[in-house]
C-alpha cells in the first residue's frame, strides 16, 4: 500500500500538464470530422490526420489552445479537443471488457472513494475502472489493482500510463489472486474494496480481514443469478451490513430546435452494483425486517459447487486470445513510445 503522508506533495503533477495550455506534441486530442465520428490520435510534429471526410497537418494545431475548429482546403470543418476521461475509456485498446463511464461514476460516489483513500480493486481488466480510481484517491492516496492475467495487465498498464503521461504514484499493480495479496496486507488497513470479477463471493472472508470498520465493499457483477449468489454469501457470513443492489442505464437526447426528444438507442444494461458496509468485530448484523427467501439450498442446490461458473456460462463476452495479444502488442508499444519514464519513450 502507497504510505505517503497525507501533508507530502507529490514531486509532480500526474496528467494534468498535458490537459491544460496550448496543444503540444505527444498530446493526445479528439477530432470530430463533419459527420459527427470521433477520432483519437496522438499530435507529431509533421504528422498528418487523414480520414475519407478530409485531412490536415498536425502542426496547423500544434501550438493553438484547446478547442479548435478548423476549415480544410474542400470547405470541411473538424472539431479539435483534448480527450475527457470518459472519451479515452469508450476508445482505448481492451483486452478485458471495460467497466462503463455511467457505472465508474456510480462507483466513485456511492461507494465514497476519498482522496487519500486506501482502495483495493480487483481484477484490473483494461484498465478503465481503475483510472477513474486514481482520480479519485489522488496522488497521496492509494490504488492496489490485482489482475490474474499477465496480458490484461499489461494492457491495463499501458492504457492507465498513457492516460496519465506517467506512472501514477498511487498505483500498485500486482497480477496474482486476491486472496493472497489481501493476506500481505494488515487487517483493517483497507478504506474501500471493489471487486469486478467472476465469484466475488469468493473473497468475502478475506475482504473482511483487510477492510476497516465501516469500510464498503463494493461489487460489479453481470448478471442475476451472479447477483444472488453474492447477495446470498455476503448474509451468511454475517460480517457485512444487509447488501443494497441496483442497475443503471442511460439514454441521451436528441436535440434540434423543436425536435426534442429520446434518442432510438441507449446503454442499458452493462452490470449490477452491489454495496455493503463492514462491521466491526463481534458484531452480529441487524435483524432483517422481512422474512428472507428460501435459501438456495432449497431451490435445487444451484450454488453447490463451482464447476458451472464460467465465463461463458454467464453470458460475459470474451475476447479471442488472438486479439488480446494484439491489443496487448500494440498498446505496450505506444506506451513505451509517449509516456515518460518509459523504455524508449522520446528516443
Amino acid at each position: 500500500m502507497n504510505t505517503t503522508p497525507l501533508n507530502e506533495s507529490p514531486s509532480a503533477p500526474i496528467g494534468q500538464q498535458r490537459r491544460r495550455g496550448p496543444l503540444a506534441e505527444g498530446d493526445r486530442v479528439q477530432v470530430r470530422d463533419p459527420k459527427g465520428r470521433l477520432h483519437q490520435v496522438i499530435l507529431v510534429g509533421g504528422g498528418t490526420f487523414q480520414s475519407n471526410r478530409g485531412s490536415f497537418k498536425h502542426d496547423d494545431v500544434i501550438g493553438l489552445p484547446d478547442g479548435q475548429v478548423i476549415e480544410t482546403e474542400e470547405g470541411r470543418q473538424f472539431q479539435i479537443l483534448r480527450p475527457l476521461l470518459v472519451d479515452y475509456t469508450m476508445a482505448m485498446p481492451r483486452g478485458a471488457a471495460v467497466v462503463y463511464p455511467k457505472d465508474a461514476g456510480t462507483i466513485l460516489h456511492m461507494a465514497d472513494i476519498f482522496p487519500g483513500a486506501r482502495v483495493v480493486e480487483a481484477g484490473a481488466g483494461s484498465g478503465a475502472l481503475s483510472m477513474a480510481l486514481l482520480n479519485a484517491v489522488g496522488p497521496r492516496g492509494s490504488l492496489v489493482s490485482v489482475e490474474r492475467r499477465q496480458d490484461f495487465a499489461d494492457i491495463a498498464r499501458a492504457n492507465v500510463d498513457l492516460w496519465f503521461g506517467a506512472e501514477h504514484p498511487a498505483w500498485d499493480l500486482r497480477v496474482g489472486d486476491l486472496d493472497a495479496e489481501l493476506e500481505t496486507m494488515e487487517a483493517d488497513s483497507v478504506d474501500r474494496v471493489v471487486l469486478d470479477m467472476l465469484a466475488p463471493w469468493e473473497n468475502i472472508e478475506a475482504v473482511a480481514r483487510a477492510l476497516i470498520p465501516g469500510g464498503v465493499l463494493c461489487c460489479y457483477v453481470a448478471t442475476v443469478t451472479q447477483l444472488s449468489r453474492l447477495t446470498e454469501d455476503l448474509r451468511a457470513s454475517g460480517r457485512f451490513t444487509d447488501p443494497v443492489a441496483w442497475e443503471d442505464m442511460r439514454r441521451e437526447w436528441h436535440l434540434d430546435g423543436l425536435a426534442v426528444r429520446p434518442e432510438h438507442r441507449m446503454v442499458a444494461h452493462t452490470g449490477f452494483l452491489l454495496i455493503t458496509r463492514s462491521l466491526a468485530p463481534g458484531i452480529s448484523p441487524q435483524a432483517r425486517s422481512t422474512r428472507p427467501a428460501k435459501s438456495s439450498e432449497g431451490m435445487g442446490g444451484q450454488w453447490d459447487g463451482e464447476a458451472g461458473w464460467s465465463e461463458q456460462s454467464v453470458g460475459v463476452r470474451v475476447s479471442s486470445e488472438k486479439k488480446i495479444r494484439k491489443v496487448r502488442r500494440d498498446v505496450t508499444a505506444k506506451a513505451d513510445t509517449w509516456v515518460d519514464g518509459r523504455e524508449g519513450a522520446n528516443e
